[in-house]
């Protein structure tokens, strides 16, 4: 991979920065783009000094072009949390159709390959389970969520359309819940809300009766599988993530067990559309790509909660 050139989007957030270690690890040149709306610099300051790396403050949706060779264009722009794609739902929409658009000209620009970061959201409140790759999904187009979920499955058409028409090199990973280092304690998303309130003495808010379930993948698990994908041929979506479920009840016991908290649990109205299940069949990701998680939860939440306990209060 020496000499190769890839353009990350969304480089400077959760998921997107360890994407830049893992491109530079395997000997790449890393161009990271961000408007840093949720990415943060901290995510990718040990980068800055590398010669291989290079950070342009940009928003995709506007504009993008870039001189020289490309070989790759990893699009991972877009806020992925709730909390996140609640509050900024108009950008979530704009970099999902827009900036999902500008990335793909690059790549056919630069004859490049493309990855779309597309998520497990695309399902919906799924009604078969667990969610393979087959599955349509079940989403409510004018609901809260729909600015994420439809957004994702409009930028997984586009890409499409950019592989049938314009015979793009493409690659579409279906991200499953992820968790690990670099994730924001303020993202909204139940791990790092559980561990923040288990941290602080609070009571863990689980929403509606807690036996909603998700799968968690640890991201250095996660980031493997999207590197395979991205050297393999497969064009249609591949789902990445651990198909180990926990109910949303379990998991914060789990939390509350691993910090030694004195911590309860309380529940509070389930969120509109909220998914009542979550798990990915992996089949596809174990045939086509050799992977499959190798962390276990307990092993991973330990590496995260050392990560947060180092987190400035």
């Amino acid at each position: 991979m020496k000499n190769k050139i890839a353009v990350v989007t969304g480089g400077a957030g959760f998921l997107g920065s360890h994407l830049c270690d893992k491109l530079i690890l395997e000997g790449m040149k890393v161009i990271c783009l961000d408007n840093l709306l949720t990415g943060r610099m901290e995510n990718i300051q040990h980068l800055i000094p590398n010669e291989n790396f290079q950070f342009i403050k940009l928003d995709v949706t506007n504009y993008l072009h870039l001189p020289g060779n490309i070989n790759y264009v990893l699009h991972f722009a877009s806020p992925a949390s709730p909390i996140d794609y609640l509050k900024y739902p108009i950008q979530t929409l704009k970099v999902g159709s827009l900036g999902t658009h500008k990335a793909l000209g690059l790549a056919k620009e630069k004859g490049a390959t493309f990855l779309l970061a597309s998520t497990s959201e695309v399902y919906g409140d799924p009604l078969i389970h667990p969610q393979s790759e087959d599955y349509w999904g079940n989403v409510n187009p004018v609901g809260p969520r729909g600015v994420y979920d439809e957004a994702k499955r409009f930028a997984e058409a586009l890409t499409m359309a950019y592989h049938r028409y314009h015979g793009l090199d493409t690659r579409i990973v279906r991200i499953f819940n992820t968790y690990g280092t670099r994730m924001r304690l303020d993202d909204g998303r139940a791990l790092p809300a559980f561990i923040s309130q288990a941290l602080n003495g609070e009571d863990l808010t689980v929403f509606g009766d807690g036996t909603q379930t998700r799968s968690f993948c640890y991201v250095s698990d996660l980031i493997d599988g999207i590197f395979k994908l991205l050297l393999s041929n497969e064009t249609m979506p591949v789902n990445i993530g651990n198909p180990h479920e926990i109910t949303i009840e379990d998991f914060a016991k789990e939390v509350i067990h691993l910090t030694n908290s004195k911590s309860k649990i309380i529940h509070q109205d389930l969120p509109i559309d909220d998914p009542k299940v979550r798990q990915p069949d992996i089949t596809r990701a174990k045939e086509i790509l050799g992977w499959e998680p190798k962390i276990g939860r307990e092993e991973g939440l330990k590496l995260t909660l050392e990560y947060f306990k180092k987190i400035p209060k």
